[in-house]
């Protein structure tokens, strides 16, 4: 096994949120599950990550009981889970050396959000010189407001905003900004097919 699944924040904080409503993939959980089931199928390592913002009394703040996996998902007790406080997996944890203790030389990355925590794992992942797949399609996100426009606006607002950048855009840029400097882009099925039929 030198081959790991990295999952990203899939977890309850952001349907915690008022804007869950404008995520790309509601049933994000259901992708990731997919990619969780054929790692363990090949015997590559599961990791769970979430992110947590001690003391901040957000959805992000541990003692709310948002911060953990989204309920579809289960977590078998050998799988490492570790919680992060910054963008990336690797900076606030000891997920490096959890993947060298294991061999773990290539990666397969998933979760929330696209354009965010994943995409930030996956830059500084690759520059630790690992193989890194982006499952493009076992990510989500939400849109981005401009930098200038109001905070704590409701859904409706921030989508009637022109100046807001769709989810479908955010995607698209990063598998753009990824593919062929940073990552692999792949889909959940492409991935399903190179693993073959089930034995």
């Amino acid at each position: 096994m030198n081959r790991a699944l990295i999952v990203v924040d899939v977890q309850e904080s952001f349907r915690a949120r008022p804007l869950w409503e404008t995520v790309s993939d509601p049933k994000i959980a259901h992708q990731v599950d997919r990619l969780v089931r054929l790692a363990r199928r090949a015997g590559d390592l599961v990791v769970w990550v979430l992110h947590s913002e001690p003391g901040t009394g957000d959805v992000f703040d541990p003692a709310l009981g948002h911060v953990r996996l989204m309920a579809e998902l289960e977590r078998r007790d050998e799988e490492p889970l570790i919680h992060k406080t910054s963008h990336n997996a690797f900076t606030t944890t000891n997920l490096q050396q959890l993947l060298t203790e294991h061999g773990i030389r290539e990666l397969t990355l998933c979760g929330l959000r696209t354009e965010q925590c994943v995409e930030t794992t996956t830059r500084l992942a690759s520059d630790l010189g690992y193989l890194v797949t982006f499952a493009i399609d076992a990510t989500a996100t939400h849109p981005i407001p401009h930098r200038d426009a109001p905070a704590h606006r409701t859904a409706a607002e921030l989508l009637a905003d022109p100046r807001t950048l769709g989810t479908e855009e955010i995607i698209r840029r990063t598998e753009y900004a990824l593919a062929g400097r940073f990552a692999t882009i792949a889909t959940v099925g492409e991935l399903e097919a190179a693993a073959g039929p089930r034995a």
